[in-house]
């Protein structure tokens, strides 16, 4: 019985996990799209407006640092481990 309630609580806990990077995946898809169709039409005011100092550039790396910092959140950190949060801990009773 206590077996079941483990397996369940993990279940749970790892269909949580999974919800939640799905989530980042399907928020950062939306951030790059928006950052792609803004910026093509900053692009083609640019453009159509004389094409003269390329202003749009600093629209496009201010964001691109924002959206390289979502892409490392989403893809590239690593989720907290129970070992990290007890190794905390640890650390924390030393103090």
């Amino acid at each position: 019985m206590a077996d079941e309630q483990a397996t369940r609580y993990d279940d749970q806990e790892v269909r949580e996990a999974a919800l939640r990077r799905l989530k980042k995946k399907r928020d950062f898809s939306t951030h790059l799209v928006s950052y792609v169709i803004i910026n093509a039409v900053l692009v083609l005011i640019w453009y159509l407006s004389g094409r003269g100092y390329f202003w749009p550039m600093w629209v496009m790396i201010g964001w691109g640092i924002g959206l390289a910092f979502n892409g490392y959140d989403v893809y590239l950190r690593r989720e907290i481990t129970e070992a990290d949060i007890q190794r905390e801990m640890q650390r924390s009773r030393r103090e």
